[in-house]
């Protein structure tokens, strides 16, 4: 067998895999299988979308559950796919078009545009799906799916019509989100928030009989073109008397009434507020309350229409200054403050939300509140993290029709034919195609011309992706799906729409469980530019500082959100090519805490590609002593299946086998319980700090044939065999490139043996070589076995001989490289027994020349204790002028601080007027360095210079 490259270089072993797992179909299901099945469906990335940091997070957590229990032994199916996205996909293609075309949307015939579109998403769905296939997504391919392909189509117009013909959907005049950037509504959560600094105007409207003015302050002064009333609380005794009057309105003349409401709040402005019902939902709630006109002053496209009279045209930015620039004219301004506004903007377009009239569809949401919250309250559905429970029932409480008609081109097209003399007649067909009625008559029928929300394809994705509404082998065996992992952002868009209309078609909630991530923040760094603004630094300077180099004072950081403008983006697929797939999977994976954000610089990929080497290089190691030399034999199957020699296990054997007994113990938990940081980093400890740092040192004599019998070192080739195995396959979901590649490499030298009278740890290991690739390899489960009595509790007692020995060393400023001898005296003989049965221990982990047991020591040496026996290491001729010279200096430093010290504690002016908490600190302080003094003068007693 030829020798492992001495560097681990993904460049070859990912496309080399990537292209096994795919030739191979090894992610392929059966779904006639008598295999318990997993299944999860991923959440759809934008069909014209760019892997980013948030696709790399979720895919991978997927990734690891889907790994891990399909080398459990289930039927795992993990359902790829893209969505339409279709404000996002429409916004891009017309983008397009008018740069290559010089021609608006609406330049085309709808089903002209439509086969832009089409081609546009032909031509870019390969490029979303190649690059989760790149981070290792273990899905099958074969069955990803389009939220607009055939099947997908067919389930959108079976639960329209389901709902529809159950008088669920209703369509309505009323207010909505309205986007004026894509002309079309939103849902009331599809709408981010953003605090903005604006004013708060305060305007006079004169009362009719001319007596008197009121004063009302209001926000957006736009909007006073289409005010019907002015109200107040009906609890403010300052405005009583009033409420029944009748103002006139300056801009437009208009009269209108003075009334009372409790949506009022007497505390803002003056406590009397405007009401433009068309244009503000609390005020459309108290327009319907009493009745009010409803005037619309908005086009579709954000300006002022016929409405506003002189305003007309000025869109709703350029009418606000005008309209407060005339009631200053017209001496109707009283004043302006400053003031922070909270406003909508579109999460799509990010156009301030305008809320606007308009005739949409809506799902009546009252009807399935209840069953939401009893979802989660009786856990039939568990969120993870617990804590989201409590902002879930929120939502539910506060919970809205669901506004899902869009004034779109690209998306399903809502399935309602109208009759051309009467609209009112209306046809909801749920098959594909034309209605038959529309067949036979054409010309007496026209489709309803908006499409619908894609949140509401989105939400049938667990089932329709499954062959909903057929009952197909994928639907019988796999719904419902197991878990859904998504950020926690779409809890409402997209999780709550997908039980209740999971539950409604097929009688079942889509997933039992929902394990919402955090959103990954990255660290942004400005400076500040004279005279005020800031200036974000170039991608270039801002890897310096996520690498660990200190920014200079002028640069100021913190973390935030990833955002391009910011420069706090970290592109997966850069991250990637400088530090490989996995180290890339296992940084998100020990990020993913369960918390609502999630830190993450450019030094985390770092870390886990050293990582990746130190697999690589424990593996070559390891490899190295199993292929044998001239002078050393190999490890034979043969050899290989008669399991290990438990005569000839030392300590170091017993304990690392039960480590990693107990590592695989804790790692199944954790993946149990979505602790996707807590499986990277206890895989990561045994492998680096247990395996690595300590056994593999420990074993270094043995395998080397330098110590040991050659039972021994047959033992120490079949654990490392068995270590290999198991780690391999344990940190497969997270880190699946290399592993496949180790794992290979092992199977390669060691598949060729038998199942029969091994050990458990040797039969586990051979039953994993059986499997044709790591990936369908069965997980690692905790073995049977009985370590002697105390092996954890003895291996810890030699782990503290050995720190404390390079302790002492540490504190003799000894060079690594001088060998010591080490006097062991004292300890009833319990842990001097312990020590010598081990000592190969120590002497495979320190520089000792040799160790002696209850002798004096010969001149003068440094010490420490573990419980009741002393160790001791003579101090080198050459450096006990060293170490004195260093205590005395230490001992001058020691003895002027206490001087300062003790004059403070006894300086009466100090006492008076310092803190107690200060006078208390400056004691403790006085008393350690008592106690160190003390220290440093017993050393150089030792020394003989006290």
């Amino acid at each position: 067998m030829s020798e492992l490259a001495k560097a681990y270089d993904c460049t070859t072993v990912e496309p080399k895999w990537l292209k096994k797992w795919e030739e191979g179909s090894f992610f392929k299901v059966n779904s006639n299988s008598t295999k318990p099945p997993y299944c999860i469906v991923m959440p759809p990335p934008n069909v014209t979308g760019k892997l980013h940091m948030g696709h790399a997070l979720v895919n991978t957590l997927q990734d690891i559950l889907i790994r891990w229990k399909r080398m459990q032994g289930f039927e795992a199916l993990w359902i790829p796919g893209t969505d339409h996205a279709g404000i996002a996909t429409q916004t891009v293609v017309e983008k397009f078009l008018l740069k290559t075309t010089g021609k608006r949307r609406t330049d085309f015939a709808r089903d002209e545009f439509l086969e832009h579109v089409w081609k546009w998403k032909e031509e870019n769905q390969d490029h979303i799906i190649n690059q989760l296939k790149r981070i290792g997504s273990s899905c099958d391919w074969s069955k990803q799916m389009f939220t607009m392909d055939e099947q997908n189509n067919r389930a959108v117009r079976v639960m329209f019509k389901k709902l529809f013909d159950a008088k669920k959907i209703y369509r309505g005049y009323r207010l909505v989100n309205w986007d004026t950037i894509t002309q079309t509504a939103l849902a009331d959560d599809e709408v981010e928030y953003e605090e903005k600094a604006s004013f708060l105007w305060y305007f006079k409207y004169p009362l009719k009989d001319g007596s008197d003015f009121v004063t009302v302050a209001t926000t957006r002064p736009e909007t006073m073109l289409g005010d019907t009333a002015i109200a107040v609380s009906p609890k403010d005794d300052r405005y009583a008397s009033w409420i029944g009057k009748t103002v006139i309105q300056p801009l437009t003349n208009r009269e209108i009434p003075i009334i009372a409401d409790h949506l009022v709040d007497p505390s803002f402005g003056t406590g009397m507020v405007k009401i433009t019902p068309a244009h503000d939902p609390n005020d459309y709630q108290m327009g319907m309350k009493h009745n009010l006109p409803f005037i619309n002053i908005m086009t579709p496209d954000g300006k002022i229409n016929e409405e506003g009279g002189k305003f007309c045209n000025l869109s709703m930015e350029e009418a606000r200054q005008a309209t407060v620039d005339e009631m200053r004219h017209l001496g109707f301004l009283v004043k302006i403050e400053p003031h922070i506004n909270r406003v909508g903007v579109s999460y799509r377009s990010k156009a301030v939300i305008e809320p606007f009239m308009s005739k949409q569809w809506f799902i009546k949401m009252d009807d399935f509140a209840e069953k939401l919250k009893e979802a989660v309250m009786e856990e039939k559905t568990r969120l993870i993290p617990k804590n989201w429970e409590n902002t879930y029932y929120h939502w539910i409480n506060n919970l809205q029709d669901w506004c899902i008609s869009r004034q779109l081109w690209w998306g399903h097209r809502i399935p309602i034919w109208y009759h051309k003399d009467n609209p009112e007649i209306m046809i909801c067909y749920d098959g594909l195609g034309l209605p038959p009625e529309v067949k036979e008559s054409p010309n007496d029928w026209v489709q309803e011309n908006d499409v619908l929300d894609t949140w509401f394809s989105s939400g049938l994705w667990p089932f329709s992706t499954l062959g909903w509404p057929e009952n197909t082998p994928d639907f019988q065996k796999f719904y419902p799906t197991s878990v859904l992992v998504t950020g926690y952002d779409i809890l409402f868009f997209w999780v709550a729409r997908m039980m209740f209309m999971g539950e409604l078609a097929t009688g079942k909630l889509p997933f039992p469980e929902v394990y919402l991530h955090g959103l990954i923040y990255g660290k942004s760094y400005w400076r500040n530019n004279v005279g005020g603004g800031i200036t974000y630094i170039s991608e270039e300077e801002r890897q310096t500082y996520d690498l660990g180099k200190m920014p200079p004072s002028d640069v100021q950081h913190k973390w935030e959100k990833m955002s391009k403008s910011k420069g706090n983006v970290i592109d997966p697929l850069e991250i990637i090519k400088d530090y490989g797939t996995d180290a890339m999977r296992m940084a998100l994976c020990s990020s993913a805490n369960q918390s609502r954000e999630i830190d993450l610089e450019r030094r985390k990929f770092e870390e886990f590609k050293n990582f990746a080497n130190k697999i690589w290089n424990g593996a070559r190691f390891s490899f190295l002593h199993l292929d044998g030399s001239e002078n050393l034999s190999k490890l034979t199957p043969k050899e290989f299946e008669e399991g290990l020699d438990f005569l000839n296990l030392k300590l170091e054997d017993y304990w690392i086998l039960t480590v990693l007994n107990n590592t695989v113990e804790e790692v199944l938990k954790s993946l149990e319980n979505y602790q996707f940081d807590q499986a990277a980093l206890k895989s990561y400890d045994f492998f680096w700090k247990e395996f690595c740092a300590y056994y593999l040192e420990i074993a270094k004599p043995v395998l080397f044939g330098k110590a040991g019998s050659f039972a021994e070192r047959k033992n120490k080739q079949k654990i490392l065999a068995i270590i290999l195995s198991s780690s391999m396959r344990l940190l497969h979901p997270i880190a699946p490139f290399i592993t496949e590649e180790i794992f290979g490499l092992l199977k390669d030298r060691l598949e060729n043996t038998t199942l029969e009278n091994q050990d458990p740890f040797t039969q586990d290991a051979i039953k994993a070589l059986k499997a044709p690739i790591c990936a369908l390899a069965p997980y690692p489960n905790v073995c049977s076995f009985m370590a002697p009595e105390k092996t954890m509790e003895d291996f810890q007692l030699m782990e503290s001989v050995v720190y404390t020995i390079r302790n002492i060393r540490g504190e003799m400023k000894l060079p690594p490289g001088v060998a010591t001898d080490i006097y062991i005296s004292g300890g009833q003989n319990k842990l001097q027994s312990l020590i010598q049965t081990n000592q190969h221990i120590l002497f495979a982990l320190l520089k000792i020349t040799a160790i002696y047991f209850n002798l004096e020591v010969k001149g003068i040496c440094a010490t420490g204790v573990i419980q009741d026996v002393t160790l001791s290491i003579p101090i080198p001729e050459e450096l006990i002028e060293k170490e004195i010279q260093r205590l005395e200096k230490e001992k001058i430093r020691l003895t002027q601080s206490l001087e300062k010290l003790k004059n403070q504690l006894l300086n009466e002016d100090f006492i008076a007027r310092a803190p107690q908490a200060l006078i208390e600190k400056q004691k403790e302080q006085q008393n350690q360095q008592e106690k160190e003094l003390e220290e440093v003068t017993d050393k150089l007693k030792t020394l003989g210079k006290v």
